[in-house]
Order: C-alpha cells, then structure tokens, then sequence
C-alpha cells in the first residue's frame, strides 16, 4: 500500500471528525499548554481552599445533603432477598476478606498481589512498579515487554470500593467501612496531583470517583467518614473536574466510551458538588457532551461504535449513573439522549442469551465492569440489562434474580415490585446499522456479523457465526483483552483465523494497520433476508463481503434456519486457483 492509502485509510480509521480534535490535542502538547493547565500547583490546597466555599466542620452536613441527591442504600432485608448468605459470602464477602489479606480482584476473574492498603502503582501480573513523584506527561506509557497499562490502572479504578459498601449495607459491620477509608487514604498518600500514571487518564479517574462517591455515601453513618477525609474526597472531585475540564478533548477526539466516561465525570461534579465554584459550568459541560457524544456514538439501531458487547456495558453503566442522577437532582437529561439509551438497551436485551446471562465476547472485552452492583459473575450481563431497560421503559424485562441489586440501588423498592413485562423477541432481529444479525430456533440462537463500517473495526471478522445452544456457547467470538501482549496473541484475536469464517490464501479479511487501525474496510451486502417463510419456521440470511476482492474472490455466506438446525453454506465467487479455509 502506498504512501497516499495509508494516510486516508489511517485518517479515515481515526475518524474524518475526530481530525480537528487530534490535530488541536497535538499542538496543546507541543506548545506546552495542555502540561501549564495541568501543572501541580493548580491542585494544590491553597487553590482549593479558592475554589470551594466550605470548610471541613461543615463536610458531614454537606455530605448528607449530597446523600439525599444519591442513590438511597436498600435495607439489609432487600438484599438478603436477592441473594442467600451462601451467594452472598461467595461474591461480595470473600472478595472483600481477600483484599484485606492482600489479594485484590483484578478484572473481575483473578486475584493480584497487591498488600494491604493496596500499593496502587504496582502491577502484580508482571510484578512491576510504576515510578512515583514524576508528572505523568514527562513519564512512560508503558514499561516495555508486556506491561500494559491497564494492569496497574486496574487497582485505581476503585472497584472494590462497590464490595466495601455492599457488605457495609448488608451487616453494618465497621470492618467493611474502615477498609473502604483506609484504602482510600492510602490512594490519596500515593497519588500526589498529576505525579503518577493514574493520573493520566480521565476515564479512569471517573470510575474512581464514582466508586468513591457510592461508598462514602453509604459508609457515612460509619465513624470512619470523618470531616478530615470527607474533605480529601471532595478536594478529589475538584481536582478530578479541573483535569476533566481541561482536557476532555483528548477524549472526545477518541470517539469513544472515554467521551462518554468522562463527560459522566463532568456531570456528576456538576450536580453532586455544588460547594465547588465551577459547578455549574461543569454540570453544562457534561450534559452538553453527553448528548452530542450519545448521538455520535450509539446507532439508530442501538448499536455501538466500539463494535464491543463490553464497551456497550460500559457506556450503558456510564449512562445508567448520569440519568439516575439527572432524576434524582430534578434536572434529568434531554429527551434525545434518553431515545438513544432507550435504542441501546433494547439491542443488549436482543444480545442476551436467557439462560446463562451471556453475550457474545464479541470485540475488545479488557475486564471493565463500571458498576459492579451484583452478585452474578464478571461475564453475567443481566444486571445492566434489567436495568437499563428499567431505566429507559419503566419496565422490567427478567424474573426476580440475584441481577436485580443494580435496579435495587438504582431505582429502589418500588422497582422490584413491578412484574416483568418483556417485549416478545422476533425469530429474526436485524440490527443493519451495526451490522449485527440473530437468527433464533426453538432452544438455540445464532448471531452474525456483516457491516460496511462506517467507523473503525476492532476484529477482522465478517460473516463470524456465534452460535448457542441451551444457554452453551458452542461456536464462539474470541474476543480480545490485553492491550498491549506477546505475540502470536497480540495479532491473533483480532484476525480472521480467531473467527468463525473462511480465510483466502490465509490472508486478513482487511489489511492491518499501526496499533489498533486496520485498512481497506470491506463492503458488503445482506439479501434474501425473509421472516418466517414456512410456517414451519424457516429464516434465511444471505449475505457477502469483498474483504477478498484484491484477491479476485467474493465470499457469500447463506445461513438457514429451522428451529434448532443450522445449515451454513459459504460461495467463494471469483476466478484463479486459492486456498481456501473454513474454521469453527
């Protein structure tokens, strides 16, 4: 490929609108702008004590006031309802005794070394220490070899703050409220302003503070919710929002979640804070955000840009605490906004597989669970299904279950009162804006994928087939989770061959590009797609991609289904001699 082709398909795969952003991004760097608004001494004390209005005698007043605008904490009766002792100590209390003892839950599947209080800047999986005392611009992104990032970020994101507070909710034992502020102390002893990597970006300083805001909300009748640290905590969520503020470009020049996350931050400042000086602004900036990046980023078919089931979960969860908030301050969000959440929890509900509570690990699944307010596991989607839709229709759309705590802290009580009213499921759900495709039998579902992206791909995978059977994933997405991880695996989730199609002469689908870009985007073409032919049940899916045609090849893919029989054929259509391969 060229020179010229790789500049199109590179400014083409960053997104044409995102150009001016990255470009303005760029020269905030190099002039030195971006470091000057970010500079320690603007998040000092002195500037604070400028900046808010009270003092630290009046924290625990202000606090309960911010509590009355929060999610009320369900009683201990509500959440013994939704989960047995059993379930409970398995999922919550075992996590939480566990971290006391030094091993933090990571991702939401395995366990990292981290001591007590946790050491924030050290990754356990490769047993690295990110430096200290250095502001973030001037350091590393990354320590080399495999070291992701994500991997010391992880700790910081403060999920085990959520389990802190639940088991404080649940037994009101003062062990799971000193844990939470002792944990918290020592963030704020290891994180000077600005002098650490958790400090470089803003999406994660968002699921920070919203995972300290929850807790300190419900640990506030605990003795451990001092003035001294509520203080520190509203002093975070200042310093939180000048950085936000300051550099939320970045962010929207990504589009992506990160937009969404931190315009989440933005607006829970905003409403939560108003002791703060900037409130205001910062509550405007986030509901003016929020709207043009819902409206960029979620489909009118209620698909997502990231072309990831986690990122979806995600930007739903983000979008859960706006909304929740907007209510419960009497400033809800514009009509606008919520028709696109609305359109983007009814496609997850499309996604759910009843039995097991599972999506498809389609996309990038990097463990981010933003509000992990259940006792299902890490890969459980029922929780922000029930909901988000919840949210969006005032209706519930799944029977009584552990998934329903989130709607419990949510929307309280009268929410779980409501009997489930879900809408009937077609046999054939076409989602065309993304480009998702379900075909449903009798005790089995498929999904495929084939779309003209019209923003960047993360998979190189058309005419991939999910198909489930009883609730089993038997022909399944790979998926992705390392950012950054040796090879052959850093390029092979990705690729063809980690899906369910056929490969050309073992050549990708598309061409790959630098870090997560790839070139050459294929066409494509969904036809002879029929609802309910037979009355027996019949559905057809034909569709086709020219992700080959450099190679002079077409590959159509058919999919006929009858009940819980599965018939694939696949075309290859061109001329000259090829290898073709065929994986499940």
């Amino acid at each position: 490929m060229n020179k010229l082709a790789r500049l199109y398909w590179t400014a083409k795969g960053v997104g044409w609108r995102n150009i001016p952003r990255r470009v303005l991004q760029a020269y905030r760097i190099r002039s030195g702008w971006l470091k000057k608004s970010l500079a320690c001494e603007r998040f000092n004390d002195q500037a604070f004590a400028r900046a808010c209005s009270a003092s630290i005698e009046d924290m625990p007043a202000l606090w309960r006031r911010r509590s009355e605008r929060f999610f009320a904490v369900p009683s201990r009766d509500q959440l013994v309802s939704l989960a047995d002792d059993t379930l409970w100590n398995q999922q919550v209390v075992s996590v939480c005794e566990k971290a006391i003892l030094g091993e933090y839950l990571m991702f939401g599947k395995w366990f990292g070394r981290l001591g007590w209080p946790p050491d924030f800047n050290r990754d356990p999986m490769n047993n690295l220490q990110w430096q200290s005392g250095q502001h973030w611009m001037d350091g590393p992104d990354s320590l080399g070899g495999e070291a992701d990032i994500k991997l010391v970020w992880e700790a910081s994101r403060f999920s085990l703050a959520y389990y802190f507070a639940r088991a404080y909710a649940r037994d009101g034992n003062e062990k799971w409220a000193c844990a939470f502020w002792e944990m918290f102390d020592a963030w704020i002893e290891q994180n000077p302003p600005q002098l650490t990597v958790n400090w470089r970006c803003g999406q994660e300083m968002t699921f920070r503070l919203m995972a300290m805001v929850f807790a300190a909300i419900v640990t506030l009748p605990s003795k451990s919710a001092t003035p001294q640290r509520l203080w520190a905590l509203t002093k975070l969520a200042w310093q939180t929002g000048l950085q936000l503020r300051a550099n939320i470009n970045y962010a929207r020049s990504q589009g992506n979640n990160h937009a969404i996350s931190e315009a989440t931050g933005l607006w829970t400042i905003g409403l939560l804070f108003e002791e703060l000086a900037q409130s205001s602004s910062l509550k405007e900036q986030g509901r003016r955000v929020l709207r043009a990046e819902l409206r960029r980023q979620v489909h009118a078919d209620g698909s997502y840009v990231q072309n990831s089931m986690n990122y979806h979960r995600v930007m739903l969860d983000d979008m859960l605490w706006a909304i929740r908030l907007g209510q419960l301050a009497d400033d809800p969000l514009c009509a606008e906004v919520m028709d696109r959440f609305k359109r983007a929890a009814n496609w997850l509900w499309e996604m759910l597989d009843l039995t097991s509570g599972r999506v498809p690990n389609y996309g990038a699944n990097d463990g981010a669970q933003v509000l992990p307010l259940s006792c299902g596991e890490y890969l459980d989607y029922r929780p922000v299904v029930q909901a988000a839709n919840f949210a969006a229709t005032g209706s519930r759309y799944l029977d009584n279950g552990f998934w329903n705590e989130k709607l419990l802290w949510l929307y309280g009580a009268q929410a779980l009162a409501r009997e489930p009213a879900p809408p009937k499921r077609s046999s054939l759900f076409a989602a065309d804006s993304g480009g998702y495709y379900i075909l449903r039998g009798t005790d089995s579902w498929a999904m495929t994928r084939c779309t003209t992206h019209r923003t960047r791909p993360s998979q190189c995978d058309m005419l991939h087939v999910d198909l489930w059977y009883k609730g089993i994933n038997i022909l399944r997405d790979a998926g992705s989770y390392m950012y950054n991880c040796p090879e052959p695996w850093k390029s092979y989730f990705s690729s063809t061959r980690a899906h369910n199609t056929v490969t050309i002469d073992d050549a990708e689908q598309m061409v790959k590009g630098p870090r997560f870009l790839w070139f050459r985007w294929p066409r494509v073409r969904v036809s002879n797609r029929s609802i309910s032919i037979w009355k027996s049940g019949l559905e057809l899916l034909q569709m086709e991609h020219s992700g080959y045609s450099r190679l002079g090849v077409v590959h159509r893919r058919s999919i006929l289904q009858i009940r819980n029989l599965y018939v694939i054929v696949d075309d290859l259509l061109g001329a000259g001699e090829h290898e073709a391969t065929l994986r499940w």
